[in-house]
């Protein structure tokens, strides 16, 4: 298990490259919520933005999980309690204002970026008070 990658997976990588050369800054690993003891692979603060970029085996992907073939009992009350913690994590958030985007490791990582950088956007454009 310590050889498992919580933060800093490839796709993770790929995809900040990718957001952070549209100009965007995030904070990396980071909680959202102070007193959430969750964290975010991206976060945009003023934006109230949260992305998290899921491993297809450890979030129970619907087109790649596999169950596993030793301690199935284990890993799939593991995977099991995994979702229901991510749809924790979107209820609270949500309830919080932000608005949270997660993306399974094996999405295009061009398409993950622009939709985020579109998010943020949006998000900023809402945020900012109308002059006259």
């Amino acid at each position: 298990m310590q050889a498992i990658r919580s933060r800093d997976t490839a796709p993770e990588k790929l995809i900040r490259r990718l957001v952070h050369a549209q100009g965007l800054r995030y904070r990396v690993a980071a909680r959202p919520l102070p007193d959430l003891r969750r964290t975010a692979d991206m976060v945009f603060r003023p934006a109230k933005v949260a992305v998290f970029i899921d491993g297809c085996y450890w979030h129970g992907c619907p087109e790649h999980y596999v169950p596993p073939k030793t301690n199935e009992g284990y890993w799939s009350d593991k995977v099991a309690r995994n979702m229901a913690r991510d749809r924790d994590t979107d209820q609270r958030l949500a309830e919080a204002g932000w608005t949270v985007l997660r993306f399974w490791e094996h999405e295009a990582s061009e398409e993950c970026a622009a939709r985020i950088a579109a998010e943020v956007e949006k998000r900023r454009k809402q945020a900012k008070p109308k002059q006259a």
